[in-house]
């Protein structure tokens, strides 16, 4: 996988690139929009991290720019703190998520890692994992046929297990990208909601889906590991 990264601030750049090269992505850098640009326009990527505070270009006329011309690459815009309006406006423009100054690197990753995810599995409206089936556009979640109501908390974290299904998502991943919105929640309420979904898509079931990795998180996947 390939990562565009444009940002000026050099030394947040490179402790990015780095992260991500750690974490097995190519990285690709700009310092500027007009060169970020170019680069999108040019060299294929599979996600575009994208400051909005870039010199000679924008960032919101740059992602204007490579929408206009049909490049549909997901692309995640980092953002001031207070800058709501330009996190409202990037959002409009094509932007698939945002991040707000300063961020922690393993929420970056979480979200390009669902993103990505999200690319791969454009198409298929409905994920397939064994015999559970996850329709995306109506949230109706199915298991041999059987229909499983879940509450709309309870259904983001399936679809985000889903959405990286065979990756082991941390506690804290899943309160970072899930439940972004609860500031404060406490990372062991995950495993609350984790006995949920096990109770509603594993219970009556001999295959389990969802495992635990100790010391690691939670995975979703159709073999016991």
């Amino acid at each position: 996988m390939r990562i565009l990264i444009v940002e000026d601030e050099k030394d947040l750049a490179g402790i990015v690139k780095q992260g991500l090269e750690e974490a097995g992505y190519v990285v690709d850098m700009a310092h500027d929009g007009e060169e970020g640009q170019y680069m999108a326009e040019n060299f294929p990527v599979d996600a575009i991290v994208l400051d909005i505070m870039l010199p000679v270009v924008d960032g919101l006329t740059v992602l204007s720019n490579i929408r206009k011309k049909g490049i549909d690459t997901p692309v995640i815009l980092l953002t001031a703190r207070d800058a709501l309006l330009d996190k409202v406006k990037g959002l409009d423009t094509g932007a698939d998520d945002y991040l707000t100054k300063p961020f922690e690197f393993g929420e970056l990753l979480a979200r390009l890692r669902s993103l990505l995810r999200r690319k791969g599995q454009a198409k298929e409206a409905v994920i397939r994992i064994a015999d559970l089936e996850i329709n995306t556009a109506s949230h109706e979640v199915t298991r041999a046929g059987k229909n499983i109501q879940l509450s709309a908390r309870e259904y983001k974290l399936l679809e985000y297990l889903a959405y990286n299904a065979d990756s082991v998502l941390s506690r804290t991943e899943i309160v970072e990208h899930i439940y972004h919105e609860d500031r404060d929640m406490d990372s062991n309420v995950v495993d609350v909601y984790i006995n949920y979904l096990r109770n509603k898509v594993d219970k009556d079931f001999d295959k389990k889906l969802i495992h635990t990795v100790r010391g690691a998180g939670y995975v979703l996947r159709e073999e016991n590991p």
